[in-house]
């Protein structure tokens, strides 16, 4: 039996909530090109990039490791500029039953922050819990504002 566990994280983006949101969730196959090093590609599998029941599958370097994430585009809210993945198969798969992303875009103050969210159950109790992961998208995100910020 494994383990079920939820990680949070939120950065503030200083080159605008609804830049990010835009690129990840109706253009995540740009991506790359603002974050080379971690992220390779997104290819389109089934549906359209944006539309919820859509299937996507990321090509990304995780722990100098390249790495597979097909995934289910299961939930989109414009208004709170939020998107969940839901994980179907990759490398992930391999150590976790469930593995849920989900990120929005919060603005308190004028200042915006994109929220992380992981939630997931792990295969067996020795599973660790995806720390590492939680950093990775915490340095694409500062990667795609650095990115945002020099073109301005």
């Amino acid at each position: 039996m494994g383990l079920t566990g939820k990680l949070v994280a939120a950065i503030e983006f200083r080159a605008g909530g609804d830049v990010f949101h835009e690129l990840v969730t109706h253009k995540p196959h740009h991506v790359s090109i603002t974050s080379p090093e971690k992220v390779q590609g997104c290819d389109l599998l089934e549906g359209e990039f944006g539309k919820v029941g859509s299937i996507i599958c990321w090509r990304y370097t995780h722990e100098g490791k390249e790495k597979t994430a097909k995934e289910l585009i299961q939930a989109i809210d414009e208004e709170k500029k939020s998107i969940e993945f839901k994980m179907l198969e990759g490398d992930l798969m391999k150590l976790y039953k469930d593995f849920l992303i989900t990120l929005h875009i919060d603005t308190k103050n004028g200042i915006d922050l994109v929220t992380w969210t992981l939630e997931y159950e792990t295969l067996h109790d020795d599973v660790e819990h995806p720390i590492s992961l939680l950093s990775f998208f915490i340095d694409m995100t500062k990667d795609i504002e650095n990115h945002h910020l020099q073109k301005a």
